[in-house]
Parts: structure tokens; C-alpha cells; sequence
């Protein structure tokens, strides 16, 4: 073993024994976002909005659906790009990426979005992003939103922010 596992393998079991099984099941889940072999080439803050429309679901009722983001990324206070549907990531460099989620985490309250890791799919542009392979989306604040709705395409916008980790192989 490795001394990363044993410190992971031994923290899982002073999680499990100070706090019971619900923590062992969060660490298994941030496991699941990590990305090995990678390293960070950015990371930027996004404020914006986690938009949704109402539409049909399971016994006819209907229910809030997500359509997509629209943020701001930001880094020291200073706009950098944007976050919109695809997911796609667009930076004022003229490099955008596109990626897919492979893994997802619960966000720290039911209030909040969920923990992301996505795989790159599409590139354009060179700049800043062009060498992405992997996003992390973490430390999530708002943005959630389920239940019954009113009317069949019907939006609404629920305030989030988050953390974009962008990383390379």
C-alpha cells in the first residue's frame, strides 16, 4: 500500500469510529471526484445561477427539471469567462471547453448542488483550457432546486456558486 492509502484507509476508519458509517459514505464519494495522474492548471469561481424548467415527470405530475447554468467564472474578484449549457466553459482567452459528468458527490446541505467531476469531451481554442482533461466542481453554495411546479415551461433561476478546478494529465 501506498502511504496516501494507508492515510485515506486510516481516516476512513477514525471517520467510521468517532461518527458512525453517513462519513465513510462522504469520503467514498469525494474519492470519486479525485482525478490521479492529474494536476490543476486553473481554478476560478463561479457565481451565477442553476436555471430550471418545469416539465412532466413520474405519474403525470410535474416537477423541476434542470436546463442549465449561467455563471460568471471569476479569479481575485476579476471576470475571466463564462459557464453555460453543455456544460461548456468559455474563457475571454478564446479557450472553451465542453465535458460530460463521469462523477458526482452530494454538496454540503440539501440547499446546495452537487460536487461534479467531468471529463473533457470538446476543445476549442488555445489559451488557458486547451489542455484540459478533467473538471472538479467543488466547494458548492446554493443552486438546488426540486419539487412540484406550476406550469409546463415555466423557468426559474436558483443563485449558486462553486469552485471550477480545470486539470491536465
Amino acid at each position: 500500500m501506498t502511504g496516501l492509502w494507508r492515510v485515506r484507509e486510516a481516516s476512513a476508519i477514525v471517520f467510521f469510529l468517532a461518527t458512525g458509517a453517513p462519513q465513510i459514505a462522504a469520503a467514498q464519494d469525494a474519492d470519486a471526484l479525485a482525478a490521479p495522474g492529474e494536476t490543476a492548471l486553473l481554478t476560478l469561481h463561479a457565481e451565477g445561477a442553476q436555471v430550471y424548467e418545469c416539465a412532466g415527470a413520474d405519474g403525470g405530475k410535474l416537477a423541476w427539471k434542470f436546463r442549465e447554468p449561467v455563471a460568471t467564472l471569476m479569479r481575485d474578484g476579476k471576470t475571466l469567462g463564462r459557464h453555460y449549457a453543455g456544460p461548456t466553459w468559455e474563457l475571454a482567452d478564446g479557450s472553451a471547453i465542453e465535458a460530460r459528468i463521469v462523477a458526482r458527490a452530494p454538496g454540503a446541505s440539501a440547499q446546495d448542488i452537487p460536487l461534479l467531476k467531468l471529463a473533457v469531451s470538446v476543445h476549442r481554442g488555445a489559451g488557458a483550457l486547451s489542455e484540459a482533461t478533467t473538471v472538479q466542481r467543488i466547494t458548492t453554495k446554493g443552486g438546488a432546486l426540486e419539487g412540484a411546479c406550476g406550469a409546463i415551461g415555466a423557468t426559474t433561476a436558483v443563485a449558486y456558486s462553486a469552485d471550477y478546478v480545470f486539470l491536465k494529465r
